[in-house]
């Protein structure tokens, strides 16, 4: 799954480990989300966009070797 979160991060002048403490995860975890290593879990995804008030979908796409 492909995500815009260090996009997002940078315009909102936030740091990984700003982001982990949000959403109760660690900074390892939200490195390797934006890396695409780690499946996150649906309530963790939409935390995050929570996070920046964006959708679900704005953030987040799913690629051709996702299907």
């Amino acid at each position: 799954m492909k995500n815009n979160i260090k996009i997002e991060r940078a315009r909102n002048n936030m740091t990984q480990a700003d982001l982990a403490k949000c959403v109760g995860v660690s900074r390892q975890s939200i490195n390797a989300i934006e890396l695409g290593k780690y499946n996150l879990s649906t309530i963790l995804a939409l935390k995050i966009a929570s996070v920046f008030k964006m959708e679900f979908d704005e953030l987040f796409s799913l690629e051709k070797e996702d299907w």
